[in-house]
Parts: C-alpha cells; sequence; structure tokens
C-alpha cells in the first residue's frame, strides 16, 4: 500500500468513527427527550408553580439563641479552614 492509500483509508476510518459517536449522541438525545416528555405525562407531583413559598415574614420570626448558634457555627466554620 503506498502513503496515500494508507492516508485515505485512515481519513475513511476517523470519518466512520466520528459519524458513528455523533449519530450515538442524537439517538440519546432523542431518547432522553422522549422520556421525559413520557415521564412528564405520567407525572403526578405538583409542579414548580404550584408550590406556595413561604413569606418573608417567616425569616424575621427565627429565634434569637437559633440565629446566635448559626453564627457562632459559621464563624467556628471559618476559623477551622483559615
Amino acid at each position: 500500500m503506498t502513503p496515500s492509500e494508507l492516508l485515505r483509508e485512515g481519513v475513511e476510518l476517523m470519518l466512520f468513527g466520528l459519524g458513528s459517536v455523533f449519530v450515538f449522541l442524537v439517538l440519546l438525545i432523542v431518547c432522553i427527550r422522549l422520556m421525559s416528555v413520557v415521564i412528564g405525562r405520567f407525572d403526578s407531583a405538583p409542579t414548580a408553580q404550584a408550590v406556595s413559598v413561604r413569606p418573608a415574614s417567616v425569616a424575621a420570626e427565627i429565634d434569637a439563641d437559633l440565629l446566635a448558634a448559626i453564627q457562632a457555627a459559621i464563624h467556628q466554620h471559618r476559623a477551622r479552614r483559615g
């Protein structure tokens, strides 16, 4: 075999490998999207929009002792890290 034939076969093999990887990845994306649609139809869990959010006043009701404990834990953690 001449060097040009070897080079041509190498390029063909490279293109075949890249093409097969590309086709596999496209099929993987299609399957994942299809599964997402199927699961979305049968899913009975509430969506993110239906979940209620706590009002801001809840944050103001945190006990002072709890807040002090959280601050002490954060300070201790930062002191250990340097």
